[in-house]
């Protein structure tokens, strides 16, 4: 007998959730469309925004690191 009352407020608590998501997701849904960007005002650049040319040159064209190992016996040098 216990479980036949288990499974029915299972049941009952079931159903309630159902019903309940079901009401937020009509209450919470609001209109279609709503929250889209181009609602709001048009987006434009500031006044301090300032427009440069990338440098066609980079300031450092190449780097070589110190060598501070030892070549261990038996290994040649490459190249």
């Amino acid at each position: 007998m216990k479980t036949k009352q288990f499974k029915l407020a299972a049941a009952g608590i079931g159903a309630g959730a159902a019903i309940a998501m079901g009401a937020l997701g009509a209450a919470f849904a609001g209109t279609p469309g709503a929250g889209i960007l181009s609602d709001g005002a048009e987006i434009t650049l500031g006044e301090t925004t300032t427009s440069s040319v990338a440098p066609t040159e980079l300031a450092t064209t190449f780097v070589s690191p110190e060598v501070t190992a030892e070549r261990p016996d038996g290994f040649a040098p490459s190249g």
